[in-house]
Parts: structure tokens; C-alpha cells; sequence
């Protein structure tokens, strides 16, 4: 059983959001978005909100996400793993909406999703309509459009502001260090770019995945209404329950890291190729290494060395960026 609450900080405003965004923790911010013209028309009634979003659409299209009713709204894996119980196609927001629309006469109805649809190609009057929260330069409003629909627990790489505009959404997270005890699926072969814990937290197997009651232990829970936010950082495993006919959240992700900087996730795959299968001992030398170069912050570690001969370890410029990426292409095409 999940009892912890996520910080809820009511009447947000600028100076929560700024409080929040500077924090390593999830935080709801209620109200943030509660004077958004689609809000608005949200509370007026989904015909309203579907009207007010559909004159705004510019007919470009995104990967949407089908499933039959059998699947209770939870788009997930085959039992083999090597598939998936839905389909993906090409929509627009405004065929969704029609087909969201028929579907809520359903009383079993099909799972209909549109994720993270960026609104600037979609809905290109969205962001002028409703100003985001101020927030990094890089942070571009994406669409999530949909009926009563789960998305599996992940986590994203970037920082998220995620942000309710019709319906209510329950999101369960934990953190980051609870991924030993998530049974996390596929890292390369996933339901939507980012691994995803094959557990259902909304009915969890705990003799299939016992290790999942620590992480239960960690979570936190809490359900958002039209007008609400939430904070997450990067790398809490969320999942995401949506429960009305007709849903719709704005996010927006930014980038914590310096723009020349690759991926972390990038590095872990190249770390399965290269250090997961040594003798214990050479894993333990490397993750000795790791530590010392890598995750122990030394001031003057480097004092040692001229600037002029730090090479790689040097400050992160666009220049050293190049260097490194030039090295590894390189090691990486002679294998």
C-alpha cells in the first residue's frame, strides 16, 4: 500500500514554481495553470474544450497509441515481451478528438493516447493562448491527449513540468534509487524511448516481483485536477493513470546538463558492452575509477595537471566535447 503524499504546495505561483524547479524532489504545484484558456474551456465541458483545441490545429501529424478494450487502458508488452498490446499510427488532434468523442459512448471502450505531440506543430496558437510558467529556454510545450489510459512507470532524462488542463491524473513516483527493486523491462526495445518496470503498480504481482514492496515503500502518490502541476525531476520513475473520456496535459521537458554534454543513458549501454561482463575484481578497479573521475566531486583534483594538458578531463566546452566525441568514434570504429 503507497501512503506517502508528494509535497502539494496550494496556490503556487512563480515563486513556488522557481522553489520547486531548484529542488532534487517532486512537487505539486496546485492551481499553476488554473487561469489557461484551455483550462477554462475544460470546465466548461469536454465538447468546448474539443472545439477550442481542434480551431487551433494545423493538421500535422503524431504517432498515437491504440488499444482494444481488453487491454483496461494499459498500454504494455505482450507476455513474451517481444511486443506490444497496442498499435501505433499516425494521427491529428482533431481525428483523435473525433475518435475520443465516439469512443466515450462506449461503455468498453478502446485506449486512444497522443503523447507528448509538440504543440508548436500541432497546436501552434497553444503557447501564445496559454504563456508557460517561466521556465528554461529550451522547454517546449508537448501535448498529451487521450481517454482512461496508464502509462507504464518511466523516467525521463530531462527535468518535467507537467501540467493538467481537462480531466484527473494520479501519478505514483519513486525515486531514482529504487530502480534495483522496479524489475525494470527491455532497455532497448521499449513502449515509448524510455525502459519502463514491468511491475503494475495498480495491482502489483508481489509473489512474481517481491522486491517490490520496498520500492511501494518509497513511493509517493497524488492526483491532480484541471489547473494543477507537478514537478519532476530527472530520472523519478513515474507512472501516470488518467481517468476521464477525454483527457489532455501540457509538459514541458528541459535539459539539466550543458548543451555540448551526451547522453547518461547512452554511457550505461556502453557500460553493459564494456565493463558488465569483466571478472568482479576489474569491475570492482573500474567502478573505483568511476568514482574517482566521475561521481566524487575534487575541487582540485586536476591541480596536478597544466590546463593545457587536461585533454579530456578538462572543463566541459564545446571543444572538449568534440575531443571526446572524436575519441570514442574512433575506438569504437577500430572494434
Amino acid at each position: 500500500m503507497i501512503r506517502k503524499q508528494i509535497d502539494d504546495q496550494s496556490s503556487a505561483g512563480e515563486g513556488a514554481l522557481s522553489r520547486a524547479l531548484a529542488g532534487a524532489r517532486p512537487v505539486v504545484l496546485r492551481g499553476l495553470v488554473a487561469d489557461w484558456p484551455a483550462k477554462v474551456a475544460a470546465d466548461r465541458g469536454a465538447d468546448v474544450l474539443s472545439n477550442y483545441l481542434a480551431n487551433m490545429d494545423a493538421g500535422a501529424q503524431s504517432i498515437g497509441f491504440f488499444g482494444p478494450p481488453g487491454i483496461g487502458g494499459r498500454f504494455f508488452y505482450t507476455d513474451d515481451l517481444r511486443g506490444f498490446n497496442f498499435e501505433r499510427r499516425r494521427t491529428t488532434v482533431t481525428a483523435l478528438l473525433k475518435t475520443l468523442e465516439e469512443a466515450a459512448k462506449d461503455p468498453c471502450p478502446p485506449a486512444l493516447y497522443l503523447g507528448a505531440a509538440p504543440t508548436a506543430e500541432s497546436l501552434p496558437r497553444f503557447a501564445a493562448d496559454n504563456p508557460a510558467p517561466t521556465l528554461p529556454a529550451d522547454a517546449q510545450a508537448r501535448l498529451w491527449l487521450g481517454n482512461a489510459t496508464t502509462v507504464q512507470t518511466h523516467y525521463d532524462l530531462s527535468a518535467n513540468l507537467a501540467c493538467v488542463v481537462a480531466g484527473q491524473r494520479t501519478f505514483t513516483l519513486y525515486p531514482p534509487e529504487q530502480a534495483a527493486n522496479l524489475y525494470v523491462g527491455p532497455l532497448e526495445f521499449t513502449l515509448a524511448d524510455q525502459p519502463v518496470s514491468l511491475v503494475d503498480p495498480l495491482a502489483p504481482d508481489h509473489d512474481r516481483f517481491p522486491l517490490y514492496r520496498r520500492a511501494e515503500g518509497e513511493a509517493l502518490r497524488t492526483t491532480l485536477g484541471p489547473g494543477d502541476a507537478i514537478y519532476i525531476p530527472p530520472l523519478w520513475w513515474h507512472h501516470v493513470q488518467a481517468h476521464s473520456t477525454l483527457n489532455v496535459l501540457i509538459n514541458y521537458w528541459w535539459s539539466t546538463a550543458p548543451a555540448q554534454a551526451g547522453s547518461p543513458f547512452e554511457c550505461l549501454i556502453h557500460g553493459l558492452l564494456s565493463i558488465r561482463n569483466l571478472r568482479d575484481e576489474e569491475r570492482a578497479a573500474w567502478k573505483a575509477l568511476f568514482d574517482h573521475f566521475i561521481f566524487s566531486p575534487q575541487p582540485d583534483g586536476l591541480a596536478h595537471l597544466p590546463v593545457s594538458a587536461r585533454g579530456v578531463l578538462g572543463d566541459l566546452t564545446p571543444e572538449t566535447a568534440q575531443m571526446i566525441r572524436q575519441f570514442l568514434i574512433g575506438s569504437l570504429s577500430r572494434r
